[in-house]
């Protein structure tokens, strides 16, 4: 791995313009648009990235201004970017499906002046904001389509900003040279947002030199080059896609890939055939539930030689091999329809993966892989090596500059994980306060539980506030039982309750694309998702999937009673983090009265609601919620005595 002097090279608008005049012709970039892969050369890209930074310093925007950026993976989230750090100024990613409390709170208070947005969806959430948006002064949209009715002032089309930057470029030719080289490693060049449980989420300072060193410190224990492929589908906004698409693809020349629609993205996946991927475990989750269910529909003969194909892969990877047979018979087809077939390298993170998902995809022959970091880590900070991978586990720090410790452990050697580095973060923006409770003495407090094994690897459990103990002093962890039960195609989040309780009890939400179809083909006429999820059937189906989890559990940590939500858990509604973990406390206050009927002894609860959805319409849910009692078969003790 030949990677560029980074000492010199060391902001990413330095190592753009390098591989410009080193690598002019070579593909940086793809897009599928109408169905069509358009790329963009180095040389490409360096010039829409100038044209933008020279177009912005005509607008007005001058070193240290935050200018956002709002809306899918595209190109010209990545070239905007790197143009504002050639202003030296500080790129704030968005989420796009941020609701407006969230969009308006983090524009006011970074004083953002300038937003680059993706299209009409985009630019109608700002403009539905206005008064309570004072600083903003231009909205540049690269999507024109569906935009001519629009008369604010404030818009500008990506095509204009980049003829005014091209016309400033013809007037003063030397001007952009200039900015570039007067960028350093040690400027603040992104604000990335954490995803704490508060409803206002930080903005941890990420220098563009931390950033560099630190993807190539990554890269130094899973190598990434120019032959090599990646499919940006996380939101740019979260800080491992920052590292892959943004930092790896420039550090390493790797080429990055944008998808046409989230609808489309296997189809687009498997044209690419990548060599590396990135996905949240709840998209692992997903794929792996839709291999299952696909092969409901299958022949039995097909059926047969998935569970064979699964039973020798998993049998084999126990001790440590792949099986021959299995991939002959299930792997290698099933590897092609997903768009594995090229993968070198996979990863997951940003929450935690159940082991059977685990094990699912290392039998397949994916070479996952689990990274585990914090925003204000720089992302990831450990990760797998391909020869010693272990599904339990985090894997070992990138190098000898990162050291990890457990402090205050217990009898278990459990403790809080704090780490430290040279390339963390730089503090929080304007809130030195928060910088100085996460950071105390150079190092970084996670607030995760953790202790290391015999072999040296990191092991997570949950979050220290989530670790939980029964009524009884039983100890668990509701993170790593969810994650069993959503192995199951049928389930597509949980919520486990019990502590200071009697027992374990579990808040379900069924899958609907999956359950509808196995709906269908038991002929159960529903109508909406909180139907389905009351139909007694569906009870059953689920009790089964519960009680095959139990089974895997020591006794004290087996499920007594569930019940399936009457609706989908959702990051709108607060209920989950944009990186998809369950926000606890929120779950605790949203639902306490169905908690608190189900540990009162009620067979049935009644639920008489409102639910919003995104765009804004509500629906009356009117339903009866049924607890599933699996006693004898779960641990539930009798309450203990005053």
């Amino acid at each position: 791995m030949n990677l560029p002097d980074l000492r010199v090279n060391d902001t990413l608008v330095k190592l753009v313009a390098l591989h410009a005049r080193e690598h002019g012709g070579e593909i940086a970039l793809r897009e599928k648009d109408f169905g069509i892969w358009r790329t963009f050369t180095w040389e490409q890209v360096n010039a829409r990235v100038r044209a933008f930074a020279l177009g912005m310093t005509k607008l007005g925007v001058v070193p240290g201004e935050v200018v956002g950026l709002l809306g899918d993976n595209r190109p010209d989230w990545l070239m905007g970017e790197v143009a504002t750090h050639a202003l030296r100024g500080l790129s704030l990613g968005i989420y796009r499906d941020a609701l407006d409390e969230e969009i308006a709170y983090l524009i006011t208070y970074a004083d953002v002046k300038v937003v680059i947005a993706e299209d009409e969806e985009q630019v109608d959430k700002l403009l539905t904001l206005a008064d309570r948006l004072p600083t903003l002064q231009h909205i540049i949209y690269s999507d024109p389509r569906g935009m001519r009715k629009y008369t604010d002032p404030r818009l500008l089309p990506a095509a204009d900003l980049v003829a005014m930057g091209e016309e400033l470029h013809r007037q003063q030719p030397a001007l952009y040279d200039a900015m570039v080289a007067a960028t350093k490693g040690d400027d603040v060049a992104i604000l990335c947002t954490t995803s704490g449980t508060t409803s206002n989420p930080k903005m941890a300072m990420l220098q563009a030199g931390s950033l560099i060193r630190h993807v190539a410190s990554y890269l130094s224990v899973d190598p990434k080059g120019p032959e090599d492929e990646y499919v940006s589908v996380l939101p740019m906004s979260w800080i491992m896609e920052q590292v892959y698409a943004v930092g790896m693809g420039i550090v390493s020349r790797m080429r990055v890939n944008f998808v046409e629609e989230a609808e489309t993205m296997m189809h687009d996946f498997r044209e690419i055939g990548p060599s590396f991927v990135l996905f949240a475990p709840r998209l692992w989750e997903a794929i792996a539930a839709d291999v299952r269910a696909r092969m409901m529909d299958s022949s039995p003969f097909k059926q047969k030689m998935f569970e064979l194909g699964m039973k020798l892969g998993l049998e084999a990877l126990a001790q440590g091999k792949r099986s021959a047979v299995a991939d002959w018979i299930l792997f290698r087809a099933l590897r092609d329809r997903l768009g594995f077939t090229n993968l070198k390298s996979a990863a997951t993170g940003g929450a935690a993966l159940g082991p059977d998902t685990f094990k699912f995809f290392q039998a397949l022959g994916v070479p996952l892989r689990q990274i585990y970091g914090q925003t204000e880590t720089m992302g990831a900070y450990t990760v797998h090596r391909g020869d010693d991978v272990d599904f339990d586990t985090v894997g070992l720090p990138f190098d000898d500059g990162i050291q990890v410790k457990v402090i205050d452990p217990d009898h278990n050697g459990v403790g809080e994980i704090v780490t430290t580095h040279p390339n963390m973060f730089a503090g929080y923006y304007r809130n030195e306060k928060a910088t100085m409770g996460d950071v105390r003495d150079g190092w970084m407090h996670t607030g995760d539980a953790g202790f290391f094994n015999r072999n040296g690897h990191l092991v997570i459990i949950d979050r220290i506030k989530d670790i939980a103990t029964t009524a009884h002093g039983d100890r668990f962890s509701p993170q790593y039982i969810e994650n069993k039960l959503k192995f199951s195609p049928y389930v597509a989040e949980a919520v486990i309750l019990g502590d200071k309780r009697d027992y374990l009890s579990a808040m379900i939400c069924i899958r609907l694309s999956i359950l509808s179809k196995w709906a269908e083909k038991n002929r159960i006429a529903f109508t909406t998702y909180a139907d389905l999820s009351s139909r007694p059937e569906v009870y059953e189906l689920l009790r089964t999937e519960v009680e095959r989890v139990n089974q895997t559990l020591p006794e004290a940590q087996r499920i007594a009673k569930f019940l399936l939500l009457y609706k989908e858990l959702d990051a709108d509604d607060g209920e989950l983090t944009r990186t998809r973990k369950v926000r606890r406390s929120v779950i605790a206050d949203k639902y306490g009265t169905i908690i608190e009927s189900i540990y009162a002894g009620q067979p049935t609860i009644d639920v008489d609601t409102m639910i919003s959805f995104q765009d804004g319409t509500k629906q009356r849910i009117r339903t009866t919620l049924t607890v599933i009692d699996l006693a004898p078969t779960a641990a539930k003790r009798q309450p203990v005595a005053a």
